[in-house]
């Protein structure tokens, strides 16, 4: 049985490929200039189809999260007694169910083999413990390459980026996905410029980022989607939308907000493995590099040499975090106001303290506050 309203798993049509330039290959048509206009991209047009390629132990809420942003824009305009604008239809490699990773299952309508596309189309690429397959599945990789140059609209949610990045579509692109995943795929394709901290990489003022796209962790993906629907049917629309789901329509913040501040272990580091044991019991002290240096018997050149080769930052940049990630966690407790919480961790005045939560979280410590506190 599917989990998908009427509306998202009615089966697909097939459609007409657009065909693509002659006198231009592949690459040099992901990378076109961004000076190029709006106006460069087709508008979607009614009876536009989204298209949300599903794989065994894919995230159920990557799936049904965006395609309910559209199916809901389709409930507004039924009550304004206008036609639906999008056709929804979940894909796979075979027409069937697939098992999420939650152990639901949804019903695939189509085989992608099956499933010709035009430029009045949009597919997403979802995320969950299966992308690790999925990535490596050539024959999805092909389908994305194939289709990619010819719908109107490409994206990913979540890790869903990595499937992309396999690709090779990606290549020279700003991108994003899910904050425990942005090392592994800045590690494996150093020809992506990857943002850590945007919830999604889509811009409709560009003709690029309006093309291919990507979201960040999980539910960045229904922000990704209401974006969709405010270029395609007005911001009124998206606004409405937006209440419907009790949601932001545009969310504050980036995803960073949300992440743990991943300080290495002691033992990553085995020569400063005593001195960072020894900081966060300081830091409401001068921690400067002198008295780092100063605690860690290394002089401090070599002690900053240290810490950028086995940590990868700076004396500084690694203090900063620590005290930035105790005060988040004194905040989230609600046990202190926040001028307390500045001078207990280092940061002095209220002010320092706001500037480096905006700097590693992307929100103002109140409102980290008022968003996670626990009390």
């Amino acid at each position: 049985m599917s989990l998908l309203p009427p509306s998202i798993g009615g089966t697909l049509q097939s459609m007409t490929p657009r065909p693509a330039p002659q006198t231009h290959s592949h690459a040099a048509r992901r990378k076109p200039s961004r000076s190029l206009l709006r106006s460069a991209l087709p508008q979607a047009s009614a009876g536009h189809h989204v298209l949300c390629l599903g794989y065994e132990q894919a995230m159920s809420l990557d799936i049904t999260g965006p395609l309910q942003v559209f199916a809901s824009a389709n409930d507004m305009r039924a009550r304004q007694g206008l036609a639906p604008f999008y056709v929804i239809s979940l894909l796979a490699a075979e027409a069937g169910p697939i098992t999420t990773s939650s152990g639901l299952q949804m019903l695939a309508t189509q085989s992608y083999k099956d499933c010709k596309v035009d430029a009045n189309c949009t597919v997403l690429v979802p995320c969950g413990d299966g992308v690790d397959l999925a990535q490596h599945d050539l024959a999805l990789r092909q389908w994305l390459q194939a289709a990619e140059p010819v719908v109107q609209r490409m994206g990913s949610v979540c890790s869903g980026a990595l499937v992309l990045a396999q690709a090779g579509l990606l290549q020279d692109r700003a991108a994003t996905t899910h904050w425990c995943r942005v090392q592994e795929l800045r590690e494996t394709h150093p020809d992506i410029c990857v943002d850590h901290d945007r919830l999604h990489t889509y811009d409709a003022r560009d003709a690029q980022a309006r093309h291919l796209f990507t979201s960040a962790g999980v539910t960045a993906g229904i922000d990704l989607a209401l974006a969709l629907v405010e270029d395609d049917l007005g911001s009124a629309m998206a606004l409405a939308v937006a209440r419907h789901l009790v949601m932001f329509v545009r969310r504050p913040g980036g995803q960073a907000q949300f992440s743990p501040l991943l300080t290495p272990e002691p033992s990553h580091a085995p020569r400063l493995a005593q001195l960072l044991e020894w900081i966060p019991g300081q830091l409401g002290s001068n921690l400067g590099v002198e008295r780092l240096a100063q605690q860690s018997c290394l002089p401090p050149r070599t002690l900053a040499r240290v810490f950028q080769r086995e940590l990868g930052t700076t004396p500084a940049r690694y203090v900063e975090q620590v005290r930035v990630q105790a005060a988040a966690t004194l905040l989230g407790q609600r046990q202190a106001s926040v001028a307390t919480v500045a001078k207990l961790c280092g940061f002095g005045h209220p002010e320092s303290l706001r500037r480096s939560f905006h700097k590693h979280l992307s929100i103002s410590p109140q409102a980290f506050a008022e968003r996670f506190g626990s009390g």
